[in-house]
């Protein structure tokens, strides 16, 4: 194993002896030192893997006492959604306004542009090898190239295992809201995070959906309107809530998951722009913790390549891909097929996993200057 990745190996190890409860809520961790000892690694190895830990809400840190356990699946889960001092004890949302330094300080992300290069000379390979194939209508799931190489690219960097029939291509995120409308129909009620992107509601209510604004606390949403609420579907962006900057602990994304089994519900995971963390690692995403398959995940290229690529994609729990096919299967696919292609030998060839990379290290150095 590569000593640049053991800190990974002892995250995701103490990660499951915590959700396991071989290290409850409240019980202090083995010392850097003595984890060290123990897992015959370097200190600042496991310094790395409790900082992971931190960052997703599975420990805190007290200054020379040590790290103690927080993340907890039981008592969010049964506590009355009435009772004021969990509302208070979370938190509020920050007022802070996104162009504010502070806000900007928080967030510590700049885009590095994707090489301009790179792109134009898959352009013109794509063409060049498949000439006018590339005028052609794409399937309404999108080109079979494309979801194949999303649902690998998942798979290896997202702990996300799907297959490519899960995977639908749309142009842009709000096109892909407007098909969930349409696979759940409009007798039901959808729940949006208070305060979140203005276009979520709008596309929702655009389709005739019903909404419930749930509050947003300083975890995520606060679990007295997340649990008293008659919605179905349940739409959450879990890293980086804009214009919040909020992003779901490691308890609360479980909750969410409990919330879902508990009332039939589904979630749809709006995962825009966790692929930038400053984290060593890619954030923890809804869906690969999912057991249940109750878990929509949706994500786009906007962000991660540029706002000229017009392309989303969402994967559905296999349970759902019958019936979203069932009502939605009629559209053509917005996306044109050269678009596709671009994008399917960018992701295969791995100039997009590099470019997101190249901005991660990025982000992680400015960050470390701003704080």
């Amino acid at each position: 194993m590569k000593n640049n990745k053991r800190y990974l190996t002892i995250y995701e190890q103490v990660r499951e002896d915590i959700i396991t409860k071989r290290y409850h809520k409240g019980a202090k961790l083995p010392s850097k030192r003595v984890m060290a000892e123990r897992m015959d690694v370097s200190l600042i190895t496991v310094e790395h893997a409790y900082e992971l830990l931190l960052e997703e809400g599975y420990i805190a840190s007290k200054e020379k006492s040590g790290y103690f356990v927080i993340f907890d699946d039981k008592d969010i889960y049964s506590a009355s959604p009435g009772r004021k001092e969990d509302h208070a004890a979370s938190g509020p949302v920050s007022n802070t306004p996104p162009e504010s330094p502070a806000y900007l300080g928080k967030r510590a992300i700049d885009n590095i542009d994707f090489s301009y290069s790179i792109y134009a000379k898959t352009v013109r390979r794509i063409l060049s090898d498949y000439g006018p194939m590339v005028t052609e209508k794409s399937p309404f799931q999108g080109l079979y190239d494309l979801r194949r190489a999303i649902s690998d690219y998942l798979g290896r960097s997202r702990h996300i295992e799907v297959s490519p029939s899960q995977v639908i291509i749309g142009a842009g995120a709000e096109y892909l809201y407007g098909l969930i409308v349409e696979t759940f129909g409009r007798d039901i009620s959808y729940g949006i995070e208070s305060p979140s992107y203005q276009k979520i509601a709008k596309v929702y209510e655009a389709g005739g959906a019903r909404l419930e604004m749930l509050r947003l606390v300083s975890d995520g949403i606060d679990s007295r309107d997340l649990w008293s609420g008659n919605m179905k579907v349940l739409h959450i962006t879990p890293y980086r809530s804009f214009p919040s900057g909020v992003t779901a602990t490691a308890s609360k994304k479980r909750e969410y998951l409990k919330w879902s089994l508990q009332n039939d519900g589904y979630i749809v995971e709006d995962d825009f722009e966790s692929e930038f963390t400053t984290s060593r690692k890619a954030e923890e995403t809804l869906f690969s913790i999912d057991e249940d398959d109750r878990v929509i995940y949706v994500n786009t290229f906007t962000r991660t390549i540029g706002s000229f690529v017009r392309c989303a994609y969402m994967v559905l729990p296999n349970g759902l891909v019958d019936t979203f096919i069932k009502t939605s299967g009629f559209r053509e696919c917005p996306v044109p097929t050269l678009d596709q292609l671009v994008l399917a030998a960018l992701i295969g060839g791995g100039d997009f996993e590099r470019h997101i990379n190249r901005v991660r290290r990025y982000n992680r150095q400015r960050g470390s200057r701003v704080r």
